[in-house]
């Protein structure tokens, strides 16, 4: 069992001792860390707490006698998604072991995963409702809090409009969670609603949606042991997904395969690597397009690949040709013959695979980089077989299904969109009339226009009424499972805090956004409970979606996301309507309810066949699927892919296997076969869209095909294959223009059905889109960051001209002339970047206030290059000044004087808060909430930019100045 069985006393001395004092030399994470007071066993920031909260580190043990009964859940930190198994007492958690037979997690657990059961023993969890009142936390009842809620929202809407109110989601929501969220917005009247996506993987969906069809890791962490290549870039897997790693390893081991990591850090995962690429940060596009420059010049692209299935290379080519090595070198400062060899690798390597993260998706060029990285796997030919692919490793428990479900500013669940057939679509499934649903909006085209990003509503609450394409700013925000230190600009970030008329949190702990503004009234802290406390899906990476069962009862007065939203939907007066179809028992939404309404309406990525009781068969019998395959073998699963990985076709009694491999042509679509998704037309300036002479196994349609619809089911024949029932109800949706309602429309899954059994995919057979002519750069170019070291490439490679989108100016050309202007490069000479850590994650409230976690990483700190260190006399572990070029903006860190930054190069982790430019919080939190750690977050000192196709957030270049403190 993962339990600690022996525990040291926390000494309360200082925890931070220098082992190098006096002779400049750099040192390992590993003694950093000993030299903090980890080789003494203490608790970490110990010299900041009071001698009354300090006491022996000690886990509850099994009780005697008592009868234990085990259940499944999975883990709530990263997108792996590890199977955590509970050993319950008497309704309490008193061991923990991981799931053997997970066909992801094997049997595994990183330091997080293994510490999770304190999660459930409320030592510094919010334990009741409580409210902000003349800067003190006063506690309230639920109903006093719902009540008083629900009056000021009321106040807001009548005053400002419905748009006035930003609503948060979460990546921690199950996806029960997070559809009905999005469902509470949309009944509210806003598309003001958004969620942790928007900050790590937005430009990945933007990115390969709009190359090959859907926004989604195409393979699987378990298929990555077929690659003969593994390429990294952007992402540190064995700190932010360590579980992940393993498959990797065995991968690399298994198939003796080049193992290449592109980084400008030298990582722990960097430490594996036959290859190490380091980069100047900000410059993937020139590193990807000069490996591509080797695959064109040597003939190594797949041409066969290209011509039947990807559309625009050729304008690809033109762009590449740019990027001789010299080129390269000269702007990302990697050899040209290193770039060949990492080129000759995967062309001779094949399949091989590409991984990134968020190092690739945080940037001002996010979506760019994105179609950069999917291009090159599309000219090796990688996409859509096994061992190959696009594997995108998401950061939250659920931020793929959360973004799956609509907690987006710009679409309804399973990507509809927020066109006025989207809407009509889902007021059909919730059997709400359109007109009624319209006159929630302020306008009809506000019902239909993009919302506010999580990225900027700062911005709209501190604009003028006329900056912002809405009735007026926003005035209030209710944030569920949201850390308060995740975006750019912290310091405008605190003054938008500060201006809200009206800040909900609703969390298991009090996040940042309660502690780091000076706020003195309107502010309210729900208790939520954790998803180890209540049951529901969440979908990981692999897009597999699992079921977890809870394990115990919600502790303190702690209530579920589905009661919370519930009781605030009562009292904003459309409860009725909203949960017409889902059962409430009490004040609690069935989750099942609601995945059968999932079930019923996410037609257009395929989350109709994955119902409750699949995937509890599934977590029952984890055992017979295979490790690799990840498909059962025996068992009553036989034949499905473990999770029922989405597109899992049609009504649940059709048995769709789900689809392990996205777009893969060698299979049946009925065994979880695909092909590209026909999403952008037919046809472009005279070319065709469609495949080429490209089918999946056993189509009757052998060459490329648009999507179905019923004019194309009855061109074909095949609408004779409906049922009754199915034309019924599709007469019902198109009335008198029936031959409109499409696959993704139709509620009968008749057109779907009818197209599977002919072996055809429903979403149509499409080309790829190399050249994707409806983003800003239809072919990545490569754009310098607005805050770059590099002046003398800005007027080559500028950054993309101002413009306006979100309701809101987003500017770029202009900020970043005007710091070539100021000369920022020279005052602010550091490149600084951000990344994780293997101990916390997001935000870090959560982690930070674990004390097992908290013990394993006590401080936050700057990595700084030895020879940076010893021009500007820093020593290791000593304190610095590390300064933003915006908003006099600074933190007080530690030095982590390492080579594994190279010079010129700061690093810092985001997971931390608490501190706020040297002055501690710790007192603003609520009694007994504050979290263990405390430290200054990295993006204080981050600054503007975003990313023009989501409004991403530039979180991994921007400058900085390190002084000594």
């Amino acid at each position: 069992m993962l339990t600690k069985r022996s525990s040291g006393t926390a000494p309360r001395g200082h925890l931070a001792r220098s082992l190098t004092a006096g002779t400049g030399k750099g040192v390992s994470r590993r003694g950093f860390l000993h030299g903090s007071g980890l080789a003494a066993g203490g608790m970490a920031a110990l010299s900041a707490l009071p001698a009354a909260m300090i006491r022996r580190a000690e886990a509850a043990g099994p009780i005697p006698g008592a009868e234990t009964v085990t259940r499944k859940n999975i883990c709530t930190h990263c997108s792996v998604g590890c199977t955590v198994i509970a050993e319950i007492q008497n309704g309490v958690w008193t061991g923990q072991e991981p799931g053997w037979e997970s066909p992801i997690s094997q049997g595994t657990h990183c330091a997080k995963g293994a510490s999770v059961r304190e999660l459930t023993t409320g030592e510094r969890r919010v334990k009741y409702p409580l409210k902000l009142v003349d800067g003190e936390w006063k506690r309230i009842s639920w109903d006093v809090a719902i009540e008083e809620i629900g009056n000021k929202l009321l106040e807001i809407r009548r005053t400002s409009g419905p748009d006035s109110v930003f609503w948060l989601g979460s990546a921690k929501f199950s996806n029960e969670g997070s559809y009905l969220f999005r469902k509470l917005a949309a009944f509210w009247g806003t598309n003001n609603v958004d969620h942790q996506a928007r900050i790590c993987h937005s430009t990945t969906v933007a990115g390969v949606a709009n190359t090959w069809g859907y926004g989604a890791m195409t393979n699987s962490y378990n298929d990555i042991q077929n690659s003969k290549c593994l390429v990294l870039i952007g992402g540190n897997p064995a700190e932010a997904h360590p579980v992940s790693m393993q498959h990797m390893l065995r991968g690399k081991e298994r198939n003796r395969a080049p193992f290449i990591v592109i980084d400008p850090r030298f990582t722990r995962t960097a430490a594996h690597a036959t290859e190490y690429v380091r980069i100047r940060p900000g410059t993937d596009i020139p590193v990807v397009w000069g490996i591509l420059w080797h695959v064109f010049e040597q003939g190594w692209e797949d041409k066969e690949y290209i011509r039947q299935r990807v559309y625009g290379m050729d304008q690809v080519r033109a762009e590449v040709k740019k990027w001789t090595p010299q080129e390269v070198e000269r702007v990302s400062g990697v050899p040209g013959e290193q770039l060949k060899r990492v080129a000759e690798a995967m062309a001779k390597n094949r399949p091989s695979t590409l991984i990134w993260c968020m190092g690739a998706t945080q940037k001002s060029v996010g979506t760019a980089n994105v179609r950069a990285f999917s291009i090159l796997q599309l000219a090796l030919g990688n996409i859509g077989i096994e061992g190959g692919g696009a594997n995108i490793y998401r950061g939250h428990c659920n931020v793929q299904g959360a973004t799956d479900f609509g907690l987006d500013v710009s679409t309804l669940p399973s990507y509809y969109g927020l066109a006025e057939g989207a809407w009509k679509h889902f007021c059909r499934v919730w059997e709400v009339d359109y007109e009624w649903m319209k006159s929630r909006f302020a306008s009809k085209a506000l019902m239909e226009a993009k919302g506010i990003p999580t990225t900027r509503w700062f911005d709209a609450v501190l604009a003028k009424k006329e900056d912002v394409e809405q009735p007026d700013t926003l005035k209030a925000m209710l944030c569920f499972g949201h850390g308060g230190n995740t975006v750019t600009r912290m310091p405008e970030m605190v003054k938008g805090l500060e201006k809200l008329e009206l800040l909900v949190i609703a969390d298991p702990h009090p996040t940042t956004f309660a502690s780091i503004s000076g706020r003195k009234n309107g502010s309210y802290i729900l208790p939520g409970c954790t998803q180890f406390e209540t049951d529901g899906s969440r979908t990981c990476s692999n897009r597999s979606m699992q079921w977890g069962e809870k394990l115990v009862e919600p502790i303190f007065e702690s209530k579920d996301d589905y009661t919370i939203i519930y009781l605030l939907a009562k009292k904003l007066g459309f409860a009725d309507e909203m949960f017409k179809h889902i059962t409430v028992e009490g004040t609690r939404p069935v989750p099942e309810d609601i995945l059968r309404e999932i079930n019923r309406s996410c037609l257009s990525t395929g989350y109709t066949g994955q119902s409750p009781e699949r995937l509890k068969l599934h977590m029952k019998h984890q055992a017979d699927f295979d490790k690799i395959t990840m498909r059962a073998e025996s068992g009553p699963c036989k034949g499905e892919y473990y999770g029922l990985p989405w597109p899992c076709w049609g009504h649940p009694e059709l048995k769709h296997p789900g689809s392990a491999i996205l777009y893969d042509t060698s299979k049946h679509v009925m065994e979880g076969g695909g092909v590209f998704r026909a999403r952008f037309g037919v046809e472009r300036e005279g070319v065709s869209l469609l495949a080429e002479g490209s089918y999946s196994k056993g189509s009757e349609i052998q060459d490329g095909y648009p999507e179905f619809t019923m004019a194309v089911l009855r061109k074909l024949g095949w609408d004779k294959d409906l049922t009754a029932e199915e034309m019924r109800v599709i007469q019902a949706i198109g009335g008198d223009k029936i031959d409109e309602v499409s696959w993704q429309t139709d509620l009968s899954m008749g057109i779907i059905r009818v197209a599977l059994k002919h072996g055809c995919s429903p979403h149509g057979n499409a080309k790829a889109r190399a050249a994707a002519w409806n983003l800003p750069d239809p072919v990545p170019v490569h754009r310098e960051p607005i805050y770059t070291p590099r002046k003398d490439l800005v007027s080559q490679y500028p950054a993309i001209n101002d413009r306006r989108d979100f309701r809101l100016p987003q500017l770029a050309k202009s900020v970043q002339a005007g710091a070539v202007d100021k000369d920022v490069a020279g005052k602010f000479p550091f490149v600084l970047t951000s990344g994780r850590l293997v101990e916390y994650e997001g935000g870090g409230e959560e982690t930070r206030s674990n004390r097992w976690l908290a013990e394993l990483q006590q401080s936050m700190f700057a990595e700084i290059n030895s020879k940076d260190a010893e021009r500007l006399g820093i020593r290791n572990d000593a304190w610095v000044w590390v300064y933003g070029p915006e908003n006099n903006a600074k933190v007080k860190v530690r030095a982590l004087v390492t080579n594994r930054v190279g010079p010129g190069t700061v690093f810092m982790p985001f997971h931390f808060s608490g501190y706020w430019q040297g002055e501690s919080r710790r007192a603003a939190y609520p009694p007994g909430t504050d979290p263990i750690v405390l430290g200054e977050s990295a993006n204080t000192v981050t600054t503007y930019g975003y990313d023009p196709v989501t409004f991403m957030q530039e979180a991994k270049v921007t400058l900085c100045r390190v002084e000594p403190a």
